[in-house]
């Protein structure tokens, strides 16, 4: 069969909004089809009309040589048709095994549960893509990284021949990386037919064997990716070039905003590091090497069993996110659908959240005019794409909402802020945009504290990086010495000087 999938001018249109228009996409078994386009391009509507969440308004779907329409996912799913999706979709409180196999328990001649067959169907799994974990396990007690493997695991038990992996990597290491392509090299030498959307192009490149893209959604092109470079495959998604992919800006250094000494937390053993007016301090590191959890025992939502924060050289006690806020320390969440934002309040409500009291004409009354000039403010200078500040935040795309989240936490004018992975799951344009906003922020003199797995993102933005291990700085690097190799050796536990 020369083809598994087949979609052809599928156009969607919303009210207003004309969401697909003349898109294609075809998947073939053996081979990799990666599909890229900025946030906003459609690559989620595609999806939900493949899948039977949406009906489509005009073109044909053909999957295993006969036209066809899908009534919904369970239907898509049971002709074998799986999709992994960025957001994770699992309970907590259950074990991996019965996350996995959720809904299709094994069960027995007499209704019961086969209990030992599942758990090792499960472990097979699991060692298939690398994963440690007895699936035994709660799966509450998993970091994201191994939960997404989870998600990904319950995919494969599907034995699906096409599966679509949307930003599957997303909050993977590169272990776990590996680990994921490994499979899918071996999903496709059996005959699977994959698609892998992805913001990340370098994974494109190392993975896929096609690519298609998406712009405004409209089908742009697809291509073989030996016959593409990255440049113009950027040139593509965006409809026009990106000179500079980290616009790094040097801005004279303040005195020391903030300072940290020998801070004791969960994981985190006697930190001690300082910030300047105008500077980036990239925090690298490993999954697991206790970066997010520094940061929010300084933001108050994480215990300090030890330790001393200075602001301006006065020292805070912090014990709560609103002492950290109103001291001047503003966090935006790795995960911002989670701890960032509210996805059912609209654009204008998450903005001013945390800074409402700025906003009190009296008691117990906002002054909504004000309240609303400043959300539109934000809007215009952060190029927030909504139909208005009345939107719902979770019908905005990836990186307008991240664009929110940021705007959130800067309502409240804080002399700190600290970007835990400010551009995950944001496509290139979006990025740009998102570090143009940094160096504005750096430039009026803001102290920075820039967390991100993304090597290049760290060494491309920062002024100076501390990489941590295990609960530890095990290196510090000017942005002029630092480099990738120095920074992985430090992450991996190798000292400073070996490293350099």
């Amino acid at each position: 069969m020369d083809e598994l999938l087949r979609l052809e001018n599928i156009e969607k249109s919303f009210p207003g909004v004309k969401a697909l228009d003349g898109v294609n996409l075809r998947v073939t078994p053996g081979k990799v089809m990666g599909l890229v386009g900025e946030n906003g391009a459609g690559k989620s509507t595609l999806m939900k009309v493949l899948t039977g969440i949406y009906k489509r308004d005009a073109g044909t779907l053909r999957y295993l040589g006969e036209e066809c329409t899908f009534s919904g996912p369970r239907a898509s799913q049971a002709a074998g048709i799986s999709i992994i999706h960025q957001e994770l979709n699992l309970l907590p409180e259950l074990s991996i095994a019965e996350n996995i196999f959720l809904g299709r328990e094994k069960v027995g001649f007499l209704g019961h549960i086969r209990w030992k067959e599942m758990f090792r169907m499960a472990n097979e799994l699991l060692a298939k893509l690398g994963v440690t974990r007895t699936s035994h396990t709660r799966l509450g007690a998993l970091g994201i990284g191994e939960q997404q493997m989870v998600e990904i695991a319950k995919a494969l038990s599907f034995e699906s021949r096409v599966i679509i992996m949307d930003e599957p990597t997303d909050t993977l290491t590169d272990t776990e990386t590996k680990a994921l392509f490994s499979v899918i090299r071996e999903l496709s030498e059996s005959g699977h037919g994959v698609v892998y959307i992805s913001h990340r192009l370098k994974e494109i490149f190392e993975i896929c064997d096609d690519v298609t893209v998406l712009r405004d959604g409209q089908f742009i092109g697809e291509s073989s990716v030996v016959d593409i470079t990255e440049d113009e495959l950027i040139e593509m998604m965006v409809g026009r070039r990106l000179e500079e992919q980290y616009p790094r800006v040097d801005v004279e250094l303040g005195a020391v905003s903030l300072e940290v000494k020998d801070l004791i937390g969960p994981r985190l053993e006697g930190l001690s590091f300082s910030v300047r007016e105008g500077e980036i301090l990239g925090i690298s590191g490993l999954m697991g090497a206790g970066r997010t959890e520094l940061m929010k025992a300084i933001y108050g939502a994480y215990p300090m069993d030890g330790g001393q924060i200075f602001m301006g050289g006065k020292q805070l006690d912090i014990k709560t996110p609103g002492d950290a806020l109103h001291a001047g320390i503003a966090y935006i969440s790795e995960d911002r659908k989670a701890d960032g934002l509210i996805l059912g309040l609209s654009v204008k409500e998450n903005m001013t959240l945390t800074a409402l009291t700025g906003f009190c004409s009296g008691i117990g009354h906002i002054d909504q005019i004000n309240e609303r000039r400043a959300a539109d403010e934000y809007i215009k200078a952060f190029n927030i794409r909504t139909p208005s500040r009345r939107q719902e935040v979770g019908n905005l795309s990836g990186g307008n909402q991240q664009k929110v989240a940021i705007a959130k936490g800067l309502m409240d004018r804080p002399k700190v802020l600290i970007l835990d992975e400010p551009t995950r799951g944001v496509d290139v344009g979006a990025k740009k945009e998102i570090y143009q906003l940094i160096n504005s922020f750096k430039s009026e003199g803001m102290s920075i504290i820039l967390i991100s797995s993304e090597m290049p993102e760290i060494l491309g933005m920062s002024d100076r990086i501390a990489v941590m291990h295990e609960g530890r700085f095990c290196g510090e690097f000017t942005a002029q010495e630092a480099d990738q190799e120095k920074l992985m050796a430090c992450a991996i536990g190798r000292a400073r000087k070996e490293a350099a």
